[in-house]
């Protein structure tokens, strides 16, 4: 025979699943975003960076900027970026021709912006004694393309032909040098052995880079040396691992945001969001009382879920990003207020609060329902559409718009449930119905 309970059993045993699903739930999004700073990075206007908007622009040998092309620049503007070593940038495409390019906490802006736009061609030609010596002592000649670049012979090896490179140190010296491997191991080894004893110069962008003896039989992987700094090899590595651009680029938009004037937007921003987030809380606290009162856990167990799904998705926060969670905040204020003045109505009209509580939300349903799931539509579009920081608003609108719906219509309701159920308060006062001035009735259709 199938077991069944009686009502109030069946009842429990609902209101008791849903306190452990909601429990569990709970536990989840605190664990997903726990340490919190680690979890959900932060963007560029929040603390500081460069934003540099780049317009890719038709050559000779490439006519029109197709979508390959906007997206083989993407490849060759993200590998030079990573091998800046800034975390968390952001490279989105801006129509069919333009790149938008987001670099939070970048050191040296100015090298960043030079390294976006950089063509980098590597060279190999034998330099004669003379040229290399005078290159090695006076800067202006070697870095002159009509100078020691010019006094060189000719091309014998071209860097489209490396296979890679990376900034490394000598086992002995310790100096910093960059290592390279060939595509042609058998064409670099007839070059070396050609050439033995003789200066191999190495000319980046017809600058003289440096001029190493051949010493041996170079094939499949070679270094090359010279007085470099770290950050030189960094920067020499990454550019011949990265290429040349396709086609040349221009910087329509260079804007700088200092990490002081980030922090102070971040500060700001944090106090104003928690500043409505109180004012929220009290208003519904005075206004609905105890209805409020659950609709305020149920707002902060919000912010939880709401803040999970950031770290979850490592999304990065960015200014309108915060304006969209406060925004949704309002809308979950909006819902909680549609509810709360129907279960008022109910109680006037003299339902008992079983019959307030069910009628109140599922006569507001439909109107919650419709205002949350047009917001959510208008945000997943600019989600879809947007670029930048628009990306952001949206991302924080959608989600903070679902959550908002999910704690008004199921949350606060379970809530009012388990009050009501349990009779563990009934004065319709409570719920903010006070009585009604002698004579005055309402009358609630349906």
């Amino acid at each position: 025979m199938r077991r069944t309970f009686p009502p109030d059993m069946s009842k429990f045993w609902k209101m008791t699943t849903s306190g452990v699903l909601l429990l569990a739930s709970l536990a989840c999004a605190v664990w997903l975003m726990y340490p919190l700073p680690q979890k959900i990075h932060l963007g560029l206007d929040l603390q500081g960076g460069v934003r540099v908007l780049l317009q890719l622009n038709p050559s000779a040998a490439v006519t029109v900027v197709t979508p390959e092309i906007q997206a083989q620049v993407e490849q060759v503007i993200q590998n030079r970026v990573n091998g800046l070593g800034v975390s968390e940038p952001v490279i989105s495409r801006v129509g069919n021709d333009r790149l938008l390019v987001e670099l939070p906490a970048v050191k040296n802006p100015d090298a960043a912006v030079q390294t976006l736009k950089e063509v980098a061609v590597l060279e190999f030609k034998i330099v004669p004694e003379p040229v290399r010596q005078r290159a090695e002592v006076d800067h202006a000649y070697a870095n002159n393309p009509n100078g020691a670049y010019k006094d060189s012979g000719p091309v014998v090896y071209a860097g489209a032909q490396l296979k890679g490179a990376s900034a490394s140190f000598g086992q002995g010296s310790g100096d910093p040098l960059i290592a390279f491997q060939t595509k042609d191991p058998a064409g670099f080894g007839r070059l070396t052995q050609n050439n033995l004893g003789k200066a191999l110069g190495i000319f980046l962008d017809k600058r003289f880079v440096s001029a190493p003896t051949i010493q041996g039989v170079i094939t499949d992987s070679g270094e090359i040396t010279g007085k470099f700094s770290e950050d030189d090899v960094l920067r020499i590595a990454n550019e011949l691992n990265a290429g040349a651009l396709p086609v040349p680029i221009s910087i329509l938009e260079n804007d700088t945001v200092g990490p002081t004037l980030g922090r102070d937007d971040l500060v700001r921003s944090l106090y104003a969001a928690l500043v409505g987030l109180g004012l929220v809380l009290v208003f519904m606290l005075v206004v609905y009382r105890l209805p409020g009162l659950m609709a305020d856990i149920a707002l902060l167990l919000y912010v939880v879920f709401l803040l999970a799904v950031l770290a979850l998705s490592q999304a990065v926060l960015t200014l309108p990003g915060i304006a969209g969670f406060v925004l949704s905040i309002g809308m979950a204020v909006d819902a909680n207020v549609l509810i709360f003045e129907r279960l008022k109505e109910e109680i006037w009209a003299g339902k008992s609060l079983r019959f307030a509580v069910r009628n109140g939300f599922s006569r507001a349903f439909s109107s919650v329902f419709d205002s949350h799931f047009t917001t959510i539509v208008g945000a997943a579009v600019l989600y879809l559409l947007g670029t930048g920081t628009v990306k952001g608003f949206a991302f924080t609108l959608f989600w903070g718009t679902l959550f908002s719906l999910l704690t008004a219509v199921v949350i606060t309701r379970f809530f009012l449930d388990v009050i009501v159920e349990n009779d563990l308060v009934t004065s319709p006062s409570a719920y903010g119905a006070s009585p009604l001035p002698s004579g005055l009735t309402v009358q609630v259709e349906g």
